[in-house]
């Protein structure tokens, strides 16, 4: 069972500043994608609505019911997802699973910020609500890529 001490560095000053700052937030009116996404254990949901241009995010906006967690991992992609090619998402995506499941390093640039959720590591009941942000645009940037193509 976690202490109190553990919950307050998991649910860090940064991390409330994070979740109470998210990017681009709500819907977009002609999304060439939107995809929702739950974690089933906690219910979080992310909803992605996203545009591409030469196969970068040109529009973007999230829809976010998450845990505090989850909306800093949001924040945090909201910051950097403009311009980011399928290729790059999906690495980071692979890089945050990897560091909250096999302690690896947080993605790297240009998705700088994410070291901040490195405590939820502990937490796996956490992970799926903090994964889904990512997951989401992930897979609206393939569907959009296969709607391009159709």
């Amino acid at each position: 069972m976690a202490s109190d001490t553990d919950l307050i560095k998991l649910y860090s000053q940064r991390i409330l500043a994070l979740a109470a700052d998210i990017p681009h937030r709500g819907t977009l009116e002609a999304p060439q994608a939107q995809v929702k996404k739950r974690a089933p254990l906690c219910g979080s949901t992310v909803t992605v609505s996203l545009s591409l241009e030469d196969g970068r995010v040109s529009n973007f906006a999230q829809d976010v019911k998450a845990c505090a967690l989850g909306q800093a991992a949001a924040a945090l992609l909201g910051k950097h997802v403009i311009g980011r090619t399928r290729i790059e998402v999906e690495a980071a995506r692979d890089a945050l699973r990897a560091m909250l499941k096999d302690g690896g390093a947080p993605p790297q640039s240009p998705w700088e910020g994410y070291e901040v959720l490195e405590p939820a590591r502990e937490y796996r009941n956490r992970h799926a609500s903090i994964m889904l942000s990512l997951e989401a645009t992930a897979e609206a940037m393939a569907e959009a890529e296969r709607a391009a193509c159709a």
